[in-house]
């Protein structure tokens, strides 16, 4: 018999996330993924200055570096990439399924995308999500940023202790938050409701926030989706926000403390 085409996908795409390796660089994103027992590190590639600053994460790990000159650099990174002599070959991180990561605290709060690319962008996301409790930043497995050196180094030590999980539908997530007791809300910046209107009286009801990708925003279907479609509440008409600074406070807005 013949297997379907969504279960032939999924064991291809379960075997190339097998064979997936990230390069992570940079001493701060380096000196976490070092500390992170849940992380699978490969190969360390250090200068001796960078070594010498990394000496207590790397005897904590365990980990035998390659020590290389600084002019010599062998580590496969882009030509800009500021790794300050510091580079780890690691697999990515996994967080597990959906509905463990985000039955959390209390009142969980829990930020999706839809279709945010830019590694920047959600390394910046991940650093807010954990300053401000989220449960987890949920991304699509395709047409999202995967993790790169690029989203750790801007994510500063967040994304080896943020969940962040990658789903194949993004609509499916939301609905199983739903299922859940989720109130899922979508920003939208000609929503004629805020944030603050939409959770009144439901503080203690878990939250989920969805953003789209600058530009092109919500697609359709997510926005009939979720539960309501917001907007952050503003002072005037002086344009949109970056999609991480929108998420931060979409965050801090839907706080359950209230």
């Amino acid at each position: 018999m013949k297997k379907p085409k969504w279960v032939v996908q999924k064991e291809q795409d379960k075997k190339a996330q097998g064979r997936e390796t990230v390069w992570l660089f940079g001493l701060h994103a380096v000196r976490d993924a070092l500390m992170n027992p849940a992380r699978e590190k490969l190969r360390l590639v250090v200068t001796l200055n960078a070594q010498n600053k990394l000496a207590e994460a790397i005897e904590s790990a365990g980990v035998t570096p390659e020590v290389v000159d600084s002019r010599k650099f062998s580590a496969p990174l882009d030509p800009g990439s500021v790794h300050q002599g510091a580079a780890m070959e690691v697999k990515p991180l996994d967080w597990g399924r959906l509905e463990d990561v985000c039955i959390g605290p209390a009142s969980p709060r829990v930020v999706m995308l839809d279709r945010v690319t830019d590694p920047h962008n959600v390394g910046a996301i991940l650093r807010s999500a954990e300053v401000l409790g989220a449960s987890a930043v949920v991304g699509t497995r395709h047409h999202s940023a995967p993790e790169t050196g690029a989203l750790a180094k801007t994510a500063s030590g967040a994304l080896e202790r943020q969940p962040y999980i990658r789903v194949r539908n993004l609509a499916d997530a939301i609905k199983a938050l739903q299922h859940m007791g989720y109130l899922v809300l979508g920003l939208d910046g000609e929503a004629t409701q805020t944030i603050e209107a939409a959770v009144e009286g439901k503080r203690d009801r878990p939250v989920a926030l969805v953003l789209g990708a600058e530009g092109p925003g919500l697609r359709e279907k997510t926005k009939e989706t979720v539960d309501a479609l917001v907007r952050i509440d503003a002072a005037g008409q002086f344009g949109s926000l970056n999609v991480s600074n929108a998420a931060a406070l979409a965050l801090y807005a839907s706080r359950a403390s209230g």
